[in-house]
């Protein structure tokens, strides 16, 4: 299915404790079965969550700008919703 959203930066590749330039919206493609992490932005980071990403799917995750996302294995980019 096709997705419409809109590009907001660079691909980011196996983003580590990385705001995706300060992104609301990131978009994820797992280029190998992975796990995708976010944490919020403190000095000793709280882990808000995690999902699983099957090679080859792409999520779209929506976060607070200074959430930080891990995830081995995927190319991260910020994007906006076609209606922000």
């Amino acid at each position: 299915m096709a997705q419409t959203f809109i590009v907001k930066g660079s691909n980011v590749d196996n983003p580590s404790a990385n705001t995706i330039g300060n992104a609301n919206f990131v978009r994820v493609h797992a280029t190998a079965n992975t796990t995708l992490t976010v944490t919020d932005g403190q000095v000793a980071p709280v882990t808000l969550g995690s999902v699983y990403i099957a090679s080859g799917d792409t999520v779209i995750i929506e976060k607070a700008p200074k959430d930080k996302i891990t995830c081995a294995n995927s190319k991260a980019s910020a994007v906006g919703s076609p209606r922000s």
